[in-house]
């Protein structure tokens, strides 16, 4: 299996993981309020990613990439996912599939920016044609640009930018260390920012009766949708350059919305039009330029000499 195909399938799984997120997270969140559940999904990660550390024989971080990784975790985790929780309340589920649709675009700057990827007219072209996909299947129409949403949708811009900046970063980190050292420290980052705020939160929203289902859920999110997911998405950025990998965040509202269609709601013509572009889009991506170029040249009418 290539390098490609795995960071793919790695990537895809992870935010199709986070696709079907949503529907338990708002079973739980019934009972537990954002920052507390985020705090405890992070909490649950740290310990599952810090079991496999043990007796494996890896290169320790030095104290100065320690550092590095714990800033990173603070921005993805911290910053980015917390921006997203405030942004999801204070505006629209429509608003925020909307918005945070942007990541992958922010990807492609700071993948050029920091790391000094080619912006190749193939990569934007994919990107552009995943972003369009999107939009058909969420429908803009629904979104509320209101003042009364303005915060909400400045968080959300927020977490699109965080996010970007996040999985850049951890591609970075990813040339010099192994995917399980650098989850579990970004992780621990992101902890020791959602601690503080959820026990500023606790003081206003105090957790509800907890029954078997909120159990369940708080499992599901703290196992499968933070401690596999988030491995999983850095493992993608590891094997894959940053510009390509920005494609599998697109999985992530095409899932919901088949998760939707499954639950009873009307299969659209759009959400089948914008599957397929997202779809395309991330072929598009994965198709190596001199390829992309061999086909083209091949396809192209030849001239006959006279």
């Amino acid at each position: 299996m290539s390098t490609m195909l795995r960071g793919a399938i790695y990537g895809l799984t992870a935010a199709a993981i986070w696709g079907a997120m949503y529907i338990i997270s708002d079973i739980v969140l019934q009972t537990i309020p954002p920052f507390t559940l985020l705090a405890i999904r992070l909490g649950m990660a740290v310990v599952i990613l810090a079991l496999p550390r043990r007796g494996l024989h890896r290169r320790r971080p030095n104290r100065r990439e320690i550092l590095e990784l714990l800033g990173v975790g603070l921005i993805g985790y911290g910053i980015s996912v917390g921006a997203q929780f405030v942004g999801t309340d204070r505006s629209t589920g429509v608003n925020g599939a909307l918005i945070t649709s942007a990541s992958p675009a922010f990807i492609l700057v700071f993948a050029a920016l920091i790391l000094r990827e080619r912006l190749t007219a193939q990569r934007l072209a994919a990107v552009a044609l995943a972003t369009v996909g999107v939009i058909v299947i969420i429908d803009p129409t629904k979104a509320d640009f209101s003042s009364a949403a303005f915060f909400g949708n400045i968080a959300l811009a927020v977490a699109a930018l965080t996010w970007g900046l996040y999985s850049v970063l951890v591609r970075r980190a990813s040339a010099r260390l192994d995917t399980t050292t650098v989850s579990f420290y970004a992780l621990v980052g992101g902890w020791a920012l959602t601690i503080p705020a959820a026990a500023l939160e606790m003081q206003t929203r105090p957790i509800g009766a907890i029954d078997a289902d909120t159990i369940l859920g708080v499992f599901y999110l703290g196992v499968v949708s933070t401690a596999a997911a988030m491995w999983l998405w850095n493992r993608a950025f590891a094997l894959v350059d940053a510009s390509v990998a920005s494609l599998f965040f697109f999985a992530q509202p095409l899932v919901g919305a088949a998760l939707g269609v499954a639950l009873g709601q009307q299969l659209t013509p759009q959400l089948i039009a914008g599957g397929l572009m997202i779809g395309l889009g991330v072929l598009v991506s994965m198709i190596a330029p001199e390829r992309l170029s061999r086909r083209f040249v091949k396809s192209a009418p030849q001239r006959v000499e006279t």
